[in-house]
């Protein structure tokens, strides 16, 4: 008998138990969006990875690929400091 394991869906790349893999394009998009509220298209990504800028991946083949744990790194760097008031932003 065989058995079907089901993958993680898009925005939720690591599933009970398993390592995180890397992502394609669109699920980094989705995960940026579901973990940090950073709204990136596939194509700002990609130009992003064009230009430079944008969150650190490798190919395998054609396709990048986007490490969970680089994309947590990129994120959380992106984001500012915390303040108190707008006054402190500046």
């Amino acid at each position: 008998m065989q058995q079907h394991v089901q993958a993680p869906h898009a925005g939720s790349p690591v599933a009970a138990g398993q390592e995180p893999r890397d992502l394609r394009r669109w699920e980094a998009s989705a995960y940026l969006k579901k973990r940090f509220n950073i709204s990136m298209a596939p194509a700002t990504l990609a130009k992003l990875a064009s230009l430079g800028g944008g969150p650190p991946f490798y190919r395998n083949a054609r396709a990048p690929l986007y490490p969970v744990d680089l994309l947590d790194e990129w994120a959380l760097a992106r984001r500012g400091n915390v303040v108190r008031s707008t006054s402190e932003a500046a």
